[in-house]
């Protein structure tokens, strides 16, 4: 089959992208979030023509092809070319996966199943006891065995959102979920080594067992000297998507868990990389996934495939405005866990009246 037409659907927020066949088969696929418009345009007056008019006849291809993609940006590498790259990408798994009637984790090697969920804070400006409080009543009423909560300030070189406050929210968060429930943190790149690794011995004491991007993400060295300095696993790696990049990261041990964001990598087929990279390293892959929005799907799918999946997966307990009315009905967590669908493709539908509202912009194969 021959890929036909390319077409997206955006917002500021977030980018859905349908590609359709010469054979009639049509998948459903989406960028990133946040500055979606701008991937769009870059998908349509950068990338398009390397997907239209291309052939594939089985999912192996899929990779190759977006690789190929991304090489033809070397002037424009990384974050906006492999964000539209993978929007087109995950169109493709979906196509595939409803040309053959499977779900997407068929595809690769998986099935559907309940993937176990860490509810995922995204929060600094709420108190520690809020936090703690709020937390406390979605393991009661959602059953989730695991939590991850924002310490120190994004970027802040040792700063803090207010004095004390990380300290203080790892030990309310702790206090009243008790030592049943996992405890995750996440410092976006908060510290310099030395910091880091005596804020990692506060976490210790509190049994924090996930210590994320405690270091500038750039700086792999400052990351992998706090990795060997903590005895709590280490995890990074979601803004990365140079795959010459992650290969040095692992080489060096620079962390003990691998997290690509599917959507920021360039879809799956180059997550599927990471995680098999990780893997012959003895390293677990746990990928990032913020948003209630395609990433987490395709992410479930993902880690239902891979042997060394992470224990949960990343589910946000915020209630983005944009993913409100995204798909015909909103991801849902039972029991701890996100179900994968069975249906084909990634057995989500986005909602036709979010599409109407949203920007169109087409490019076709010309004939």
């Amino acid at each position: 089959m021959k890929i036909k037409r390319i077409e997206t659907y955006s917002t500021n927020s977030v980018c859905v992208v349908k590609v359709s066949t010469d054979d009639g088969c049509e998948g459903y696929g989406q960028t990133a979030p946040y500055h979606a418009n701008i991937t769009a345009l870059v998908l349509h007056q950068q990338l398009s023509n390397q997907f239209l008019g291309a052939k594939l006849e089985k999912p192996e291809e899929i990779g190759p092809l977006v690789e190929k993609s991304i090489l033809s940006q070397y002037k424009f590498p990384w974050s906006y070319t492999c964000r539209a790259a993978g929007g087109i990408e995950l169109a493709l798994w979906d196509l595939f996966g409803k040309k053959e009637g499977v779900s997407v984790c068929e595809l690769i090697g998986g099935k559907p199943q309940p993937i176990p969920i860490y509810g995922s804070s995204m929060r600094r400006d709420i108190s520690p006891v809020d936090e703690a409080t709020r937390l406390q009543k979605l393991a009661s009423e959602k059953g989730i065995r695991a939590f991850k909560i924002r310490i120190g300030a994004e970027f802040g070189l040792n700063r803090d959102v207010f004095p004390g406050r990380t300290e203080q929210v790892v030990s309310q968060v702790r206090q009243k979920l008790g030592d049943s429930v996992d405890l995750y943190v996440d410092a976006n790149s908060a510290y310099t080594p030395e910091k880091a690794v005596e804020v990692g011995e506060m976490l210790e004491s509190h049994g924090v067992c996930h210590y994320e991007e405690p270091c500038p993400f750039p700086e792999l060295e400052w990351t992998a000297h706090v990795t060997e300095s903590v005895n709590i696993p280490v995890s990074g790696g979601e803004q990365d998507n140079d795959m010459a990049h992650w290969r040095r990261m692992i080489k060096m041990s620079a962390v003990n868990i691998v997290q690509p964001d599917i959507c920021y990598i360039g879809g799956l087929s180059r997550a599927l990389q990471v995680a098999g990279y990780a893997g012959k390293a003895g390293l677990i892959c746990t990928p990032h996934a913020a948003n209630r929005s395609l990433v987490s799907v395709a992410t479930a799918h993902l880690m239902s495939a891979i042997q060394n999946a992470g224990k949960y997966m990343e589910f946000s307990i915020e209630a983005d405005s944009f993913c409100e009315h995204l798909f015909t009905s909103p991801l849902q967590v039972e029991d701890g866990a996100y179900v994968i669908s069975a249906h084909p493709g990634w057995g989500v539908r986005f909602n036709p009246e979010w599409l109407k509202k949203a920007d169109f912009q087409l490019s076709a194969l010309q004939v």
